[in-house]
């Protein structure tokens, strides 16, 4: 039987956990980050064990979240990184009062902010795994993407067997760099998919690319750099900035899904380019990556994915790409 164990924790206000957990999931096949309404579950790798935690917030006018882990036995060093890497991937200690304020003074805005009011900041717990979430739904459907990551976690992710079943974590460098190019393939990774994963994976594992401190220098570098990466283009290289570095002021501009949405939501003429984001964007130019989200959960809500809004006002569509 596994050792199990639990704690409390609280978020800052506003905080929703369905409306977090769905801006990072993104779509309902993801196996990787599960949510059944009231519970999100994920395995995490602490110290090379792998753990499954999952989230409760009984009352949604509470902050409070109730975690529970099953798979390692508590120790107060344990506990601190388990709150780490939940404050990081759900945005608990992320102040959005600014951002309210902000969307106070445009009506466009205020309405989107406040049908998602308590939505956080996710981010990947890791910026490799963010780059290897690029590199998979790059022109592909986000359903696509999302499923060549579920086969690659259950290749290679350290598994977990619970009561429902075998759970597993999203794959290191360490276990991705273990597949072939072939096997790969058989998942139905392209062949420049294939090698920019494996690259990316050895690139990190020989120390020749420190990617999870890029987050230490400004956009322009951050990008730049990523850029040098294979398989990694503007698109993905603003997708890791925001979903793996937390740079709220990015919004991907090349993200069609993303374009059609801020067409439908802003009334624009046509499907805004890249630079015509950037100048929609510009109201709210720091919070432009938080705008992005708060498309996604709309899109969501409109597909019916997510219910208890705070104001149905808004019907747009959205699909990330």
């Amino acid at each position: 039987m596994l050792p199990t164990f639990s704690f409390k924790m609280k978020a800052l206000p506003p905080f929703r956990l369905d409306f977090t957990v769905w801006t990072l999931r993104r779509r309902d096949c993801n196996m990787i980050d599960r949510w059944d309404g009231e519970t999100y579950r994920r395995v995490l790798v602490i110290e090379g064990k792998p753990m499954e935690i999952a989230i409760t917030q009984p009352d949604k006018s509470n902050e409070t979240l109730h975690i529970s882990v099953e798979g390692a036995a508590p120790t107060d060093e344990l506990k601190g990184s388990l709150i780490a890497v939940i404050e990081t991937m759900l945005g608990t200690k992320r102040d959005c009062a600014d951002f309210y304020d902000t969307a106070a003074r445009s009506d466009n805005l205020y309405s989107l902010a406040n049908r998602f009011k308590g939505a956080k900041t996710p981010r990947f717990p890791t910026v490799f795994e963010a780059v290897a979430n690029g590199i998979a739904c790059q022109q592909l459907s986000i359903e696509f993407g999302i499923t060549l990551l579920n086969r690659l976690s259950s290749a290679v992710g350290k598994s977990l067997t619970l009561k429902s079943g075998v759970v597993h974590a999203f794959p290191s460098p360490e276990e991705v760099i273990s597949l072939t190019m072939e096997e790969l393939g058989s998942m139905s990774f392209s062949k420049q998919k294939a090698r920019a994963l494996l690259e990316l994976a050895k690139t990190i594992i020989d120390g020749e690319t420190e990617i999870e401190n890029f987050a230490e220098f400004d956009d322009d570098e951050i990008s730049e750099m990523l850029q040098k990466l294979r398989g990694v283009g503007r698109w993905t290289a603003e997708y890791v900035m925001l979903r793996g570095m937390g740079r709220l002021n990015v919004f991907p501009g090349d993200d069609v899904g993303a374009q059609k949405s801020l067409q439908n939501w802003l009334n624009l003429p046509t499907r805004p380019a890249y630079d015509e984001v950037v100048k929609a964007n510009r109201p709210w130019q720091q919070y432009a990556g938080f705008v992005y989200f708060h498309l996604l959960l709309n899109g969501l809500a409109t597909k019916g994915h997510i219910t208890d809004t705070h104001d149905t006002t808004e019907n747009l569509v959205l699909r990330e790409s």
